[in-house]
């Protein structure tokens, strides 16, 4: 060779071919073994290709230099002129060098590589049983194992066979190794043999015919007496089989071990006896297993001794595996158990943890296994041992999402893949990723990456383990799972006999009727109704714990019949953390929610969004307002786009609201109550501003097109302006205005009151969503004043003629469309008339008290109970407000913090202020919080406003759930709202009436 500092060709080749070390590889190449072919460039190319080319110069060398001087020209030719068993020796050589090692003691081994080729590329278990025949002793037989351990290897390097293949093969391998080990065992000691028969049962992954190239195998041992022999001498003679089968594979010899048995697996583990009989076996998992020994137990396989025994110890467990899912806190035992095991790994070792990491095999194996072990209970295509077909058939039957499927199956054969090659290259149990840079490009160029190995390796490595990650949370934690595993036996598929069977146990009023809809949802082999039958059984449970399930029932079809055709809907629900809990509950809690979702089915993606349910900002929803209504192309066109926007956020808030009240576990004395009805009022009144200025640029568009000729302004009061709107909840305002200059008044005028009626007009025009009506009844002189006045004649008005009822509705204006700077200067003009300087005098204390008695004898509606209803009763709605308006509108002027349009926050600022004891201020808030919410209880399940609690017994349970009584509870829940609304009313005598 040409000395490498002087740059030869062949120096510059090596380097170029991949060797790292071309001054060591060009003196292996200098070798006389390799004499006559080390100018081929067929050898140096083929030396490039391997995953480490100085590895396999270098056991080339050691291999060529065993050889006897027969053999070699074999070898050598054989090198050049058979490409097939070039790439698999040279691949072999460069990826293991501990089959390097074995290649130079047993120097006529390679030969073995010769039979496989395109024709017989994957043996099975004869073919290794055939391999094992005449091995008759231990050495011979680790010998044996290493030659058809090559052959597998270099099928695996060659790409020839892929991962799933590989581990296949090395299970079969492992299967004839056991056979072998039990045969010399038995050759041993004849007479225990003719004592007992002996089982060998593998379980994991050579259970699962999936096995590394090197792990523990993992068995268990079954055994019976003979006829006419004693159970315990047997059972004796039996343990003796099996001991010795495990000394023969896990022994250190001068030829190595084999692979360690493990029959830790067994019931009792390391404390149980090492052979059970099979009714021994069934009595521990019957009455003291764990639920993880039915884990394992999912992929127990019989591969050695007596073949009949084996098949009786699987038919007879594989009833109870299906059956692990019923016990009691399943679910929760096996996430408990993965969390167990990545706490246990070092900490310096958690990221490099290849298997039992986050985001690691176990992640992967994990997952399929619960998903099998709760539905494969009725689905006998999901009982497989082996993770892929597993997997593939959980897509198959629509427990998991093909894309979700597609990414985990690619992200487990790469990192199944990683693993075979880490231990390939010195046979050694490990599942650490390597730090050494020569070992990541080594581990790197195996996997196909040759450009930059290492960067390579790790960013694909870090992007298939954050898959598995995502998708193991996505999967193993999902609620579903859980509710699914607490069915009965077979209702994870809905025959009609157990499906009307479980609806009249889950109380639905019309069983028939739920029974046709199951049928309509679940009937077919299409996999949307293979998806339906994974659902159904567990939203019908949720639909039971609601007031109306049958209701429920029958909103879900009609979501689904809605939506049936839109790939991602079922998706949504069967993967997407909580979706379809949220979507039982809000379809079975009344009916607003439910048709506002017919009208706008599309909205059902909101409750797999985590974001989804959160309340949208004023600014945005009036931008997205104004923008459709700027797309349209009439007022007709732009209400009805505003309209659009205002069904879905109704949706949006009412849902929150359900899932927030209905579905909580928290007694009504625990929830956040007040924080409930306070997000409630701002998002309706939010959506109710921002639908008011779509309308208002509609009109004004229709009629003058950008600009109309008087500014306008729209005032909120009551409830809107206050910020506390509910469902059913009118809009009371008022309308302001001022001509713009050189605009003649009378004209300006006309064009605001046309501007407001092409509002009303085009807000009230026919449609099914709930009804936007806006009041002015609230305005100067009430119904027979002006609908609209400009801003001078508003302070002429207050100047002259206001009266202290009107000042009191002031207290809650606020500008919510139109004009910002106008509706502004409205509110300067209007804070004197409602925190007057000074406070109020007694006569004007004396008539808002004469008007809040002549309204509670006048307007409450003739029949009701002044105790149950919400805003005219007894510590209602009316007489918190009208207390906290009267310290308002006589301390506001002194107390900034009380010049605030929101009820609850003025009373907590009268509390701060010192002009009420917290207990009563508590008392005035908890009553107007419990009042509110009846009122939007009423709405959402009724579908229509009321003021009192409903007299059918149906929708008053529901009112009762969404206020967090339980059924059976509506009798306590009436008592609660009495007894607060007491003691409120007790509290308004004394600061309103002075009592």
């Amino acid at each position: 060779m040409t000395v490498p500092g002087r740059r030869s060709s062949t120096f510059i080749r090596l380097l170029r071919s991949g060797f790292t070390d071309p001054t060591h590889a060009a003196r292996l190449l200098d070798a006389d073994a390799l004499a006559s072919v080390r100018a081929d460039p067929v050898l140096l190319d083929a030396l490039g290709a391997t995953a480490d080319p100085d590895l396999a110069l270098h056991g080339l060398v050691r291999l060529a230099e065993a050889q006897t001087p027969e053999d070699l020209p074999l070898l050598l030719d054989t090198l050049v002129s058979a490409k097939p068993l070039r790439d698999r020796l040279l691949g072999v050589l460069g990826a293991s060098e501990a089959l390097a090692d074995h290649l130079a003691r047993h120097p006529r081994d390679w030969q073995a590589l010769v039979t496989y080729e395109a024709a017989d590329l994957h043996p099975g278990l004869p073919e290794f049983e055939r391999g094992l025949a005449d091995a008759h002793d231990p050495v011979a037989l680790r010998v044996a194992y290493r030659r058809c351990l090559l052959s597998i290897a270099a099928r695996d390097v060659c790409g020839t066979t892929d991962v799933a293949q590989t581990a296949a093969e090395l299970a079969d391998l492992a299967t004839a190794t056991l056979r072998a080990a039990l045969r010399m065992a038995t050759a041993a000691a004849p007479e225990d043999a003719a004592r007992c028969r002996l089982a060998v049962i593998a379980m994991g992954k050579c259970g699962g015919n999936e096995l590394n190239y090197v792990s523990d195998v993992d068995v268990i041992f079954v055994g019976e007496a003979v006829p006419g022999a004693e159970e315990h001498k047997a059972l004796q003679s039996a343990t003796r089989l099996a001991s010795h089968l495990m000394r023969i594979c896990s022994e250190t010899t001068v030829e190595g071990s084999i692979w360690p048995v493990d029959a830790n697996l067994r019931p009792e583990g390391r404390n149980g006896p090492l052979v059970r009989t099979l009714s021994s076996h069934l009595a521990y998992y019957q009455r003291w297993a764990k639920t993880w020994e039915f884990q394992a137990l999912l992929k127990a396989r019989a591969v050695a001794g007596d073949p009949d025994l084996g098949a009786q110890y699987v038919a007879a467990i594989t009833p109870l595996v299906w059956q692990a899912a019923e016990r009691e806190n399943f679910v929760a035992d096996v996430q408990k158990m993965r969390r167990r095991v990545v706490d246990n790994i070092p900490a310096a070792q958690v990221d490099r943890e290849l298997k039992l990491g986050p985001g690691g095999l176990r992640d992967v194996e994990f997952a399929v296994q619960l998903l099998q072990l709760v539905h494969g209970r009725s689905d006998a295509t999901l009982h497989s041992g082996t993770t892929l077909d597993a997997l593939h058939a959980l897509a198959d039957g629509g427990y998991v999402g093909r894309a979700d499927a597609a990414q985990l199956h690619d992200a487990y054969r790469f990192l199944r893949a990683m693993e075979h090659r880490i231990q390939l290259y010195r046979l050694r149990r490990t599942h650490l990723v390597p730090e050494d840079e020569a070992d990541l490009r080594r581990l790197g160029r195996s996997l196909g990456l040759r450009t930059e190995p290492v960067a390579e390796l790790n960013k694909a490595w870090r992007r298939h383990a954050s898959v598995v990650r995502r998708l193991h949370e996505k999967l193993f934690y999902r609620p579903l799972l859980d509710a699914v595993a607490q069915l009965a036996p077979g209702e994870t598929r809905l025959s009609p006999r157990a499906a009307g069977q479980r609806l009249e146990a889950l109380g639905y009023a019309d069983p028939a009727s739920a029974l046709r809809h199951l049928e309509a949802l679940s009937s077919g082999v299409s996999r949307k109704a293979a998806i339906q039958r994974t659902l159904l059984p567990v939203l019908l449970g949720w639909f039971a714990d609601s007031a109306d399930p049958d209701a429920g029932l029958l909103g879900f079809r009609k979501v689904s019949d809605a939506l049936g055709k839109t790939p991602w809907y079922l998706r949504l629900l069967r993967d997407e953390g909580a979706a379809a809990e949220n979507l039982a509950r809000v379809l079975s809690a009344g009916r607003l929610a439910p048709d506002l979702l017919m009208r706008a089915p599309e909205a059902v993606a909101l409750l797999g969004d985590p974001e989804g349910l959160q309340p949208r900002t004023h600014e945005a929803l009036e931008q997205e307002v104004l923008s459709a209504v700027g797309r349209a192309d009439s007022g007709e066109a732009a209400v009805a786009a505003a309209r659009g926007v205002r069904r879905r956020e109704l949706f949006r808030t009412a849902a929150a609201d359900i899932i927030a009240s209905y579905g909580t576990e928290d007694s009504p004395a625990e929830k956040d109550c007040g924080a409930l009805v306070d997000r409630v009022g701002d998002a309706v009144s939010d959506l109710t501003a921002a639908t008011i200025a779509g309308a208002l640029r509609a009109a004004v568009r229709d009629h003058w097109g950008e600009t109309l000729p008087t500014r306008f302004a729209v005032i909120g009061v009551g409830r809107f302006g206050g910020h506390e709107l509910g469902y059913g909840s009118d809009a009371d305002v008022l309308f302001v205005h001022e001509p713009r200059e050189g605009v003649d008044e009378q004209e300006a005028a006309k064009a605001a009151q046309t501007v407001i009626a092409e509002m009303r007009r085009l807000l009230q025009l026919p449609t099914a969503d709930p009804p936007l009506l806006i009041d002015a009844d609230l305005r100067p002189e009430g119904r027979s004043g002006p609908l609209v006045r400009t801003l001078s004649s508003y302070a002429a008005y207050y100047r002259r003629w206001s009266l202290t009822w009107e000042s009191q509705a002031l207290l809650r204006a606020e500008p919510v469309a139109g004009d910002i700077e106008l509706g502004n200067r409205f509110i300067e003009l209007v804070d004197p008339l409602r925190y007057p300087v000074e406070g109020l005098g007694e006569d004007a204390v004396r008539e808002i008290r004469r008007l809040k008695a002549r309204m509670e004898s006048e307007r409450l509606p003739r029949g009701a109970d002044p105790t149950l209803h919400t805003k005219l009763g007894r510590g209602g709605l009316s007489d918190v407000e009208w207390t906290v308006q009267l310290l308002q509108m006589q301390h506001a002027w002194a107390e900034p913090g009380l010049r605030t349009t929101r009820t609850r926050q003025a009373l907590a600022a009268a509390h701060a202020a010192g002009l009420l004891p917290a207990e009563e201020a508590q008392i005035l808030d908890e009553a107007w919080v419990l009042a509110t919410r009846v009122r939007n209880a009423v709405m959402l399940v009724r579908g229509r406003a009321g003021d009192t609690f409903p007299s059918d017994a149906r929708e008053l349970a529901a009112v009762g759930r969404y206020l967090g009584y339980p059924e059976g509870r509506v009798g306590e829940m009436l008592d609660d709202y009495r007894r607060t609304t007491r003691r409120a009313r007790a509290v308004v005598d004394e600061l309103f009436y002075g009592a």
